[in-house]
Parts: structure tokens; C-alpha cells; sequence
């Protein structure tokens, strides 16, 4: 029985592939990664290289490495193949190189700067805004599911509570609402917290208060917000947290009638642990 290095090598990048995942559901960071949704598939991801760990490992000390060669035979092992396998070896090592010396950044303001603008930009691009990506009737996937009752019910809240809470699970519908007849929901008090993004065109006292909605993961999130107004807007800067009380109003932007909250009640918040907001899906049975 010999010690072979080089499956030593490979039970080294299990168990560092297992670590990596199981710190990032300790953790709860692998929401920062991945949709809730996909959390029970990443649990099974790590427990399978949990189990192909276990099974390296006895092949660290197996009694022949070249069972399928004669003696004296002329193949080159340490060629071409030799060559690909350093090749796989650091690809395998640079995602975990990246896992545990970068660790994940929440989207900010300047992400939302690169995706573009949240407000409307002219009228004829009305229709063709962010609004159209959050239906709440896609299978989007994602755990913010609500019965076709729940749903209904709490649309009907929307139009009858006196104060207009923005919480996570109705926020992408209640925003569309809001933003589709801004008429049907002006002089209504309205409360909503998100972080402060300002885009090219905005006065001194105005801010949008954003979030980024998750379909998938990360890569398509998309940033939905509202407009905000108040005197010492220009005080707080882009990526801070806030919860702002107001009232709902409508304002010309670009040529476009957009709701806007003009503020009364304004503070800073922490980050929430969870920042990003979901779709509501809406169950069939």
C-alpha cells in the first residue's frame, strides 16, 4: 500500500469545496448568492461532496495506481494528460481561491448605476420600463409564495390601509400597483425603506429609495424604486440605508408622471440582513 499524492491533492479540493459550502449555509451568506429557492439544491451539492470526500480519502492509499498497464508498458503518463490535469486543477482552485478571499458583497448604488436608470427617461419608454419584468404571475422561482386569496387580500389592504407598508413580501406588487395608477393612490401615506440611489437628473432634495428584485439569482437582479423628496435629501449619500414616512403624490420626470413620496419622517437604518426583495408567486393549489 502506497501514499498517492495525488489523489491526496483531489481529497483536498473536496473537503475545501465542502467547507466552502457548508460555511456559506452557516453562515446564512448563501442568500447573498443564490435565490432562496436553490438553498435546499446547494444542500445537497455540499453533502455530495461531503460523500465523494469520504471516498477519497480511501483512495489515498490504494495498492495500485496503474492496474490497466502492463509491465514495461511504453504509454506516457506524464505528457499531455499530465499537462490537462494541472490545467483542471487550477480551474477547480480558482473559484474556491475567489470564495474564501473575497467575501460577498451585497448589491449597492453602484451596481444599480451600471444596470441603469430606475426612474422613466421619456414618455414613450413608459411601457417599456422595469415595471413589465415583475409580474407576479410568472413561475419565477423563489420561495415568496401567497394563495391566490392571500394575494387578493392583501392587494385589497393596499387600496384601504391608511398607511401604505412596504414589506418584503408584497413589495414587488404593491410597487407595480403604485407605479402603474400613481392617481389611484396620491394623498395616501406611504412608508418604505431601501437604500438611496441618485441618478444623473435628480434636484438637490430628491433621492430614489431602491431595492433590487431577485428573479433567479444575482445576475438578473433588476433595481426598482421610488422618488423621494425632502429638504435634506442632498445629506445623505448613495448606499446608505433609510426608512422614509410620507405621502404619496405624483410629479413630472422626463415627461412621465411618476409617484413621489414627499417626505415627512426620514432615518437611517442598518442594512437588513436580508436587503433583496422577491416576486410573489402565486400558488395553484
Amino acid at each position: 500500500m502506497r501514499f498517492h499524492f495525488r489523489q491526496f491533492l483531489r481529497a483536498i479540493m473536496l473537503a475545501s469545496f465542502s467547507l466552502f459550502f457548508i460555511r456559506l449555509h452557516v453562515t446564512d451568506e448563501i442568500t447573498k448568492y443564490v435565490n432562496p429557492k436553490y438553498i435546499m439544491m446547494s444542500q445537497i451539492a455540499a453533502g455530495i461532496f461531503v460523500l465523494l470526500l469520504f471516498i477519497q480519502i480511501f483512495r489515498i492509499w490504494e495498492t495500485n495506481d496503474h492496474t490497466h498497464c502492463h509491465a514495461g508498458c511504453e504509454h506516457d503518463h506524464h505528457s499531455s494528460a499530465g499537462v490537462g490535469k494541472r490545467i483542471s486543477f487550477f480551474i477547480l482552485l480558482f473559484p474556491l481561491l475567489v470564495g474564501f478571499a473575497f467575501p460577498p458583497a451585497v448589491l449597492d448604488a453602484s451596481l444599480a448605476e451600471k444596470k441603469g436608470t430606475v426612474l422613466p427617461q421619456a414618455r414613450e419608454s413608459q411601457q417599456q420600463d422595469s415595471l413589465s419584468a415583475i409580474d407576479h404571475q410568472k413561475a419565477l422561482p423563489n420561495d415568496n409564495y401567497l394563495s391566490k386569496e392571500e394575494y387578493n387580500q392583501k392587494m385589497e389592504q393596499l387600496k384601504k390601509q391608511n398607511v401604505i407598508e412596504m414589506k418584503e413580501e408584497v413589495f414587488a406588487p404593491y410597487y407595480e400597483e403604485i407605479q402603474n395608477h400613481p392617481k389611484s393612490y396620491r394623498g395616501k401615506k406611504i412608508k418604505v425603506s431601501g437604500f438611496v440611489y441618485k441618478e444623473a437628473g435628480l434636484s438637490p432634495h430628491q433621492l430614489v429609495i431602491s431595492r433590487f428584485l431577485i428573479t433567479h439569482c444575482l445576475a438578473d437582479a433588476s433595481v426598482i424604486g421610488i422618488l423621494t423628496e425632502f429638504e435634506k435629501a442632498k445629506l445623505y449619500q448613495p448606499n446608505t440605508w433609510m426608512e422614509i414616512e410620507g405621502t404619496l403624490q405624483i410629479t413630472t420626470y422626463n415627461g412621465v408622471e411618476v409617484p413621489v413620496i414627499k417626505a415627512d419622517k426620514w432615518k437611517v437604518i442598518p442594512q437588513p440582513s436580508q436587503p433583496y426583495i422577491y416576486p410573489v408567486l402565486i400558488k395553484i393549489l
